[in-house]
């Protein structure tokens, strides 16, 4: 006689069946999406809206499999003379000053401009300036600093302004010491201010020398506010032979005085400028970016006449350690703010073929005749034609702006 299973087996039978049938279902599921990309969202931006997901592959990133985020600063220049094209003419964009028009000047080569930034861990994204408007849509987003700050704003509005028709675009200059761009039907904003030192310099101090007020931020300080993005710099003008520094006294808590370190009057000011922020931006509605020092390319290490990068780490810096040690100790106290610091230092130490040198004059052929035992005090190794080495700049800042994959990083 057959013995009928009893409610215990058929449970044992069920939950093996169970147990089965999920293990078939996970090996199908693993095997069919071997070949989806995987999802990143895009980094928190405060107030910016930003969409819950992006396909990697769509905006061209990968990671490893590690959680460690990426240095986007550790990579190489690779030359590719088929991919790395300019993504704007320097001739047709009316925001390039002519000293940085390089073919314009009369270059007579573009190499400089073949050479793409390739980080090692990771891919970044190409800059993309239509989804940057649309991400920046009513807000306002300004550059703070010196010439070479000036220098990224204007490839950063060539960036954008060719993204877009010039016909829904405005531009106003104050003399080169304020600049606007609107991208009216984003109403976005991209605005310039000229303040190398970040703090005040009294050119008519009461006692007849220039002084530079290190506890008293810029004048302009109040234009700052309320932006949505804000990118400083400040480094050269501190760093000038002292027959070209346009402070004669430094005055710090009412006292004047002309002996004091360089670096330790740099790190007073810079320290001002810290407490500005912390009192008058909110981290929940701005994000703020610090730039570090762009190199120049002088005395033994000069640009005239090179056509190609350094391939090795054979740069010697001028820009003195200790004053990038004060810029780096600062911004690591800030993260309470949220200070993000761009460290675009090394990737362009290599670049010693991407500067204006004579080309940053119309008449460079005469004046390099005229002046050619003097063309030291002429060739300007330390802005950089564009487009060229800002474009990448503003790609990495692109990148720190919507990605949460990338991690600042310190020398």
């Amino acid at each position: 006689m057959e013995t009928k299973p009893s409610i215990v087996d058929k449970w044992k039978l069920f939950s093996l069946g169970t147990i089965f049938g999920f293990l078939v279902f996970v090996l199908y599921h693993e095997k069919a999406h071997q070949n989806i990309s995987f999802f990143v969202e895009l980094a928190p931006f405060h107030s910016i809206n930003k969409p819950s997901n992006f396909i990697l592959n769509d905006l061209n990133i990968s990671r490893n499999k590690t959680t460690k985020k990426c240095n986007m600063y550790d990579g190489r220049w690779v030359y590719k003379p088929d991919e790395a094209r300019p993504s704007y003419d320097s001739i047709r964009c009316p925001f390039v000053e002519e000293k940085m028009s390089c073919q314009d000047n009369g270059r007579p080569e573009n190499e400089y401009e073949k050479w793409q930034w390739e980080v090692r861990d990771c891919d970044i994204p190409m800059f993309n300036g239509t989804y940057m408007l649309e991400k920046l849509r009513n807000k306002r987003m300004i550059l703070v600093g010196d010439s070479l700050n000036r220098n990224m704003w204007e490839s950063l509005a060539c960036l954008l302004f060719t993204s877009i028709p010039s016909s829904t675009t405005k531009a106003e200059e104050y003399k080169g010491y304020q600049k606007f761009w609107k991208a009216k039907e984003y109403n976005f904003t991209l605005e310039f201010y000229w303040s190398p030192f970040l703090i005040e310099i009294n050119s008519r101090h009461e006692s007849g020398k220039k002084v530079l007020v290190l506890d008293k931020l810029s004048a302009d300080s109040n234009k700052w506010r309320g932006a949505d993005i804000m990118v400083f710099n400040s480094g050269h003008w501190w760093d000038l032979p002292k027959r070209l520094r346009a402070w004669e006294l430094f005055e710090f808590e009412g006292q004047l005085t002309k002996d004091m370190p360089v670096e330790v009057a740099y790190e007073r000011g810079l320290k001002t400028w810290a407490k500005w922020i912390k009192s008058n931006v909110d981290p929940n509605k701005t994000k703020v970016i610090f730039r570090s020092n762009s190199p120049w390319h002088q005395h033994e290490q000069w640009c005239y006449n090179k056509t190609q990068p350094f391939m090795d780490d054979s740069y010697i810096p001028v820009f003195p350690k200790s004053m990038v040690d004060v810029v780096e100790t600062i911004i690591k106290g800030m993260t309470e703010s949220q200070v993000n610091y761009l460290n675009i230092t090394k990737l362009s130490q290599y670049r010693i073929d991407a500067h204006p040198s004579m080309y940053r004059f119309k008449d460079w052929n005469m004046l390099t005749k005229k002046y050619a035992n003097n063309l030291n005090n002429y060739a300007d190794c330390s802005h950089w034609c564009l487009p060229g080495v800002p474009d990448t700049w503003n790609r990495l800042l692109y990148t720190s702006l919507f990605f949460d994959i990338f991690a600042d990083t310190y020398t």
